[in-house]
């Protein structure tokens, strides 16, 4: 004859009750909180992925806007001109500034920069373009052109790039430094060819996040860069250039569905390759095994 035995369950306190109750509806508001985040993001992806890839075509790539016509081959082109050249000026610069705060940095000078970078980050794009457009499209006479489109775009990645690269250099392990030292090495042997080469990664990524920074911007390129249907001819001054996000801020408020179709695409694309640049991103910080 076998006996079976039925646990009660505990009965909850009145103190446990109300934390369960809390839990739910914490749990109930992070869950509605998240999709009114993920639902208007999808919804807009998913818009721009759809409209975007109808629009996509082979005169999409080999031809160049006529009015809210034609293809995006000069905004392309403009695209990669601005980006590229904005990186030439602000990767020694930030890179260099970076190295600086990281070895010789904590002492006056430094803190300023870092006060001077965290502020210039903080500065809205479009006053900066203005700025801009003040003192080179207007002081140095350079007129609407692809160099003062990417000195502009340099100047906002350089705080980035500077302080990315300082908190990268600043992981290098101090032995790493000493044991250099220990060697022999100068100072400068050992800030370029030990802590730079261990810190490289970061680095790189600074260069990434500063290259989809400068693909994503608008506003300070229409005050310097301009805007021009056709591809650029290796002009950097006097000569407008160019680029995506203006055909994307531009054509879409035009009442022609090629118009519409053109800033459709140009999205994509621009999403496209920061997405492609993220993915690269991660690829660089990936653990090596």
């Amino acid at each position: 004859m076998s006996v079976t035995f039925e646990a009660a369950a505990p009965k909850r306190s009145s103190l446990e009750r109300r934390r369960v109750i809390i839990s739910a509806i914490g749990w109930g508001l992070c869950g509605f909180a998240f999709l009114l985040v993920a639902v208007p993001l999808l919804d807009l992806v998913l818009t721009i992925v759809i409209k975007g890839a109808s629009a996509f075509s082979i005169t999409l790539f080999t031809t160049s806007s006529n009015g809210v016509k034609g293809g995006l081959l000069a905004a392309i082109v403009g695209t990669a001109v601005l980006s590229l050249g904005s990186l030439v000026f602000a990767v020694p610069i930030g890179v260099g500034a970076g190295l600086y705060l990281s070895e010789y940095g904590q002492n006056r000078l430094g803190s300023v920069i870092r006060f001077l970078s965290d502020t210039l980050t903080g500065m809205p794009s479009v006053v900066l373009g203005y700025f801009s457009y003040i003192t080179m499209v207007i002081g140095f006479g350079w007129q609407f052109s692809a160099l003062a489109g990417s000195i502009t775009l340099a100047i906002m990645i350089v705080p980035y790039l500077a302080r990315i690269t300082e908190l990268s250099l600043q992981r290098v392990p101090v032995a790493m430094r000493e044991a250099a030292f220990a060697l022999g090495a100068q100072e400068r042997t050992v800030a370029f060819r030990v802590v730079l080469s261990a810190g490289l990664p970061g680095v790189i990524t600074g260069v990434l996040l500063g290259l989809a920074i400068s693909v994503g911007e608008t506003a300070p390129l229409i005050y310097t860069a301009g805007w021009s249907n056709y591809v650029w001819n290796g002009k950097f001054i006097h000569q407008p250039i160019g680029y995506l996000t203006y055909v994307i801020w531009t054509f879409i408020d035009q009442p022609y569905k090629s118009a519409h179709a053109l800033a459709f695409a140009a999205a994509l694309l621009v999403m496209l390759v920061v997405l492609a640049i993220n993915i690269g991103v991660r690829i660089v910080l990936r653990p090596k095994v």
